[in-house]
């Protein structure tokens, strides 16, 4: 396996040795697990204020099933890229944000071992699924397989969702839609279009985060045929449908709040943290020429995506205890 020198910032095998359960996490890329964990939060909120009754093991397998999908995700999208050469190529990435978790490419591990990890996190993720299943019956399965086939194609196989233009549809679905509607349903036993107007500023969020880390990767993406979103639409376009996307998120929790699902304050957070958009937009418009202003952009994107998602279990929670 050829590997490149570690830059400055990049991981290097000395910084795991004799570390195995920290090298293995490490290769998840963790710092992007709220992506998939606040959504689960969320939707069991909303299933509880719905259906009226907590099911902690519910919960607790939905979570783990969730996580391991993202992570396992998260390891075959870099052995995808290392494949089709595109993580070797970028040298305009922010780690450890964008350009892959670099594990495959400093020889940390090589992609075999990675495929191995991601698809063991997949057979957690359909342990626990089946477990679900056992529990709430065959509903379950058609989320599971959802949202795991969601995860392959996502960066393998003849599809490559990431790599036609896909990819944020993908996401939002993935790691919105799917796990906002399957959480609720777990505790309420109901899927119905309040749960799915519910889902969607999330998955709104969840999508804006994998726009803006596609900025930096825009040069290497564009070299080796990866035709992400940022590739067709260039910073310009990038930085519109990253407002657009938020704008929407917005419009939505105005929409719960007008016909009463939530509090008349649930646009106030969506609302504020506009001006973190913004920001975060001009930082797209610029791009890598300005490394520390799209690292802020995409750190406040993230942090966006946490506080907001936060605020909407609270607001589901808040209905659960005052109705009125």
């Amino acid at each position: 396996m050829q590997t490149e020198p570690a830059s400055q910032s990049d991981p290097a095998p000395a910084d795991f040795a004799g570390q195995t359960a920290r090298r293995l996490f490490h290769a998840t890329r963790p710092k992007f697990f709220p992506a998939s964990v606040l959504p689960v939060v969320a939707g069991t909120a909303w299933g509880v204020y719905t259906g009226g009754n907590f099911h902690v093991v519910l919960a607790v397998l939905a979570l783990v099933a969730t996580i391991c999908v993202h992570a396992g995700a998260n390891v075959l999208n870099d052995v995808g890229d290392e494949s089709g050469g595109t993580d070797r190529q970028n040298s305009d990435r922010i780690y450890p944000y964008t350009g892959g978790s670099r594990f495959i490419q400093t020889g940390i591990m090589d992609a075999s071992g990675m495929a191995r990890l991601g698809i063991s996190l997949l057979a957690v993720a359909a342990v626990a699924g089946l477990i679900l299943i056992m529990l709430r019956g065959p509903v379950v399965l058609w989320f599971g397989l959802a949202g795991v086939l969601l995860a392959v194609l996502y960066s393998l196989g003849p599809v490559r969702l990431a790599s036609i233009g896909l990819g944020e549809l993908a996401v939002a679905v993935g790691f919105g839609v799917l796990p906002v509607v399957g959480a609720a349903w777990l505790q309420s036993g109901v899927v119905d279009l309040n749960a799915v107007m519910f889902s969607i500023p999330i998955s709104a969020w969840v999508a804006a985060i994998l726009l803006i880390n596609e900025v930096p990767d825009i040069q290497a993406d564009g070299t080796t045929g990866k035709r992400t979103l940022p590739v067709r639409l260039g910073n310009s376009g990038t930085a519109i449908l990253y407002i657009a996307i938020h704008i929407l998120a917005l419009a939505t929790t105005v929409h719960l709040a007008a016909v009463g699902l939530l509090p008349i304050v649930a646009p106030l957070i969506p609302a504020l943290t506009l001006v973190l958009v913004f920001k975060a937009a001009a930082a797209i418009k610029t791009g890598v020429g300005d490394r520390d202003s799209m690292t802020a952009g995409i750190e406040a994107t993230l942090g966006v995506h946490t506080i907001g998602s936060l605020w909407l279990a609270g607001l589901a929670l808040f209905r659960i205890f005052w109705p009125g």
